[in-house]
């Protein structure tokens, strides 16, 4: 990418027909109660992180508005989701669980109707390319799927009666309540899907407020929200969170906080509920993921690894590899092959052919990203390789800044942007300190061929990380198995079944084992009088 060519941009002629908006996205609608609502009051602009070419370079696309709902709106959508629940009443907590398995298929069949323009507006909110965006909605929907089958084994697992010590009971899992659901821009769909399906499935009822950058690429999905869940289940908000999520967690009557995003936030929301005992928080927050490259690595594997894993949607994943620790002794043959590899790296638009850098969609981003490699800079590190850093709008090179110490920015905190920091080790201890000293505690990725040297890492690192990738990138999935951190990186489990639980809590009915309470109990399971004591099993 040449930094001082604004044609890098597309001109309106230039953007590929089917990938165009046609129509500014003026969304004045949000739902609340099993109602979408029409909102007449002050509007948020919608600037894409797709430039378009002005005399004076290029400028953010305007592409649309969402609404600023007030505190009355998150009232409103707070009433009616414990209006759903009714003190454990409601239909949709007492529904059973096969007939909640039948919303969610409906609910993902409709979704699958609005694969083409949830994916357009993607694109043109947070810059992520067409194929990870295509990725992402479709991994979404495989999700929905997979929580299904997940619920259907829980439940299949739940249908008996436990006797113990003169004890009948038969154990389940129960909804908490009502829960509030804020994701991320990197993965406005997924991250958020990831915690509201599962709290949704079991019972709870939700309130969602969309990322900032974001908001647009659900409102395809508020009618088939609307259809296939009672009223008030399903509840969305928008708008400045002081004013629409303040409220809400004031209110004390928010019973799970489900957010993605940064600890000073999570922080300040926990703060703001009255009965913080009662609250449980399952949070995804920071991380600092090192990549560590010992002296036996397979350097074409460490390096394809380490590209991938740093700069995957531009290095805007909480999984990414922010930190690269590589042994002294290859360290100049990893670096000539990974800057080559970040030089080849393709930039552009979201739709263009094989895009692997694209426009960074949050304010400030190139200057945030140049003020951290600024600082390193002026401490003794340098850019490796031509153009690292520079940019055009808010299109920008990544950078790859050598040698990073202690002292620098870059050292210590998430930078989530196309920057990578390396560092060189002669001795282990040294990345086993920094990690161990981190705030954060997500993963960490090894590089090597030797495996007791392999074993003699993993035994400590699983004791600071809650993931360890052999000869492989740090990243989430497969979504069935476990996702959370240590330290300051998370609060809770997710994953397809993990998330389950983490929504629900389990409960018991027992009865002392008598011929009375057996008739009881039988006649209830015959009668099947009960939605809780049941031996029904989901095929």
């Amino acid at each position: 990418m040449n930094p001082h060519n604004a044609s890098v941009f597309p001109g309106v002629d230039g953007i590929p027909e089917e990938f165009r908006l046609g129509k500014r996205l003026e969304q004045r609608s949000y739902l609340c109660d099993g109602e979408i609502r029409q909102w007449d009051g002050p509007f948020q602009d919608v600037l894409s992180p797709i430039c378009t070419v002005t005399p004076s370079g290029p400028a953010r696309t305007s592409i649309g508005s969402y609404p600023l709902l007030s505190g009355k709106q998150s009232g409103e959508a707070l009433d009616a989701a414990l209006r759903s629940q009714d003190g454990g009443r409601g239909a949709w907590p007492t529904m059973p669980v096969e007939k909640r398995i039948g919303c969610l298929s409906d609910f993902a069949a409709r979704m699958m109707e609005s694969r083409d323009e949830v994916v357009r507006r993607m694109m043109w909110e947070i810059g992520k390319s067409l194929s990870d965006s295509r990725k992402e909605f479709d991994r979404t929907v495989e999700y929905v799927r997979d929580t299904i089958e997940a619920l259907k084994d829980l439940d299949r697992a739940s249908s008996r009666f436990v006797m113990e010590q003169g004890v009948i009971g038969q154990i389940r899992r129960a909804p908490l309540g009502v829960v509030l659901c804020m994701g991320p821009f990197n993965y406005p769909l997924n991250e958020t899907f990831t915690t509201l399906i599962p709290a949704l499935v079991m019972g709870n009822s939700v309130i969602f407020k969309p990322p900032k950058l974001g908001v647009l690429l659900h409102e395809p999905l508020l009618a088939a929200f609307r259809d296939c869940f009672p009223r008030g289940v399903v509840n969305t908000v928008y708008g400045d969170g002081r004013t629409v999520v303040g409220p809400l967690m004031e209110s004390g009557a928010i019973d799970v906080l489900a957010f993605i995003g940064t600890s000073r936030v999570a922080d300040l929301l926990r703060r703001q509920h009255p009965k913080p005992h009662r609250l449980r928080c399952v949070l995804g927050l920071e991380a600092k993921n090192a990549g560590i490259v010992l002296s036996d690595a397979d350097l074409d594997t460490a390096v394809r690894e380490c590209v991938l894993g740093a700069l995957s949607f531009n290095g805007q994943r909480c999984t990414a590899l922010k930190m690269l620790f590589v042994h002294r002794g290859i360290l100049e043959s990893f670096m000539g092959r990974f800057v080559e590899a970040v030089g080849r790296l393709k930039a552009g638009m979201p739709w263009d052919e094989g895009v692997q850098i694209t426009p960074l969609p949050e304010e400030g981003k190139v200057e945030s990203m140049k003020s951290l490699i600024g600082d390193a800079v002026s401490k003794g590190a340098s850019i490796a390789g031509p153009g690292g850093g520079d940019a055009v709008g808010t299109l920008m090179n990544p950078a790859v800044v050598y040698p990073v110490g202690p002292g620098m920015r870059l050292y210590t905190e998430e930078q989530f942007g196309p920057v990578v920091p390396v560092a060189a080790f002669d001795s282990i201890e040294e990345p086993l300190k920094w990690i161990a000293e981190s705030d954060y505690g997500q993963q960490v990725s090894l590089f090597g061929r030797d495996p007791e040297v392999i074993a003699s890492l993993v035994d400590p690192l699983v004791n600071q990380v809650c993931r360890v990738n052999i000869n492989s990138q740090c990243q989430r999935g497969p979504d069935t198995f476990p996702f959370t951190g240590r330290k300051d990186s998370a609060e809770g489990t997710l994953s397809v079944t993990d998330a389950l639980r983490v929504f629900t809590i389990r409960t018991l009915v027992a009865a002392r084992e008598t011929d009375d309470n057996r008739r009881i109990l039988k006649s209830i399971v015959t009668g099947r009088s009960s939605r809780f004591i049941s031996t029904d099993f989901i095929f």
